[in-house]
């Protein structure tokens, strides 16, 4: 999944955090990331369009700059494929659910031949 190609860079997820907040220009980022790491103009760029290329972000045109937001559909994406990691039932409950399912049947099967009778009742 592109998603975590792009995710793996520190710089990347940090800028997804600061459009977690709202649309938000390339000089605005650059303004806000340069507190934590000083990082120019292009370089901000270049981790925008590898996050859009991997769909985690969307960008429109407002006059002549380029606002860019999360795409919630590449975050959900992301989010749903992470979840299914902690969803995944334990590799043996299956398998044991069936050997309950095959006990319970034995038990039924096995039953002996005097169990039809009443309690304090001999066999005879």
């Amino acid at each position: 999944m592109a998603a975590f190609d792009a995710l793996g860079d520190p710089a990347r997820r940090r800028i997804l955090e600061l459009l977690a907040d709202g649309e938000q220009s390339v000089g605005t980022l650059v303004t806000a990331l340069a507190a934590e790491r000083p990082m120019s103009q292009p370089a901000v760029s270049q981790h925008l369009r590898t996050l859009r290329d991997a769909g985690l972000v969307r960008a429109r045109a407002d006059g002549t700059r380029r606002l860019y937001a999360l795409e919630p559909g590449g975050i959900d994406a992301a989010a749903a494929w992470l979840q299914r990691l902690v969803d995944r039932p334990a590799p043996f409950a299956q398998p044991l659910d069936a050997l309950a399912t095959e006990v319970a049947r034995g038990r039924r099967v096995s039953r002996p031949s005097g169990s039809d009778q009443q309690p304090g009742t001999a066999a005879g």
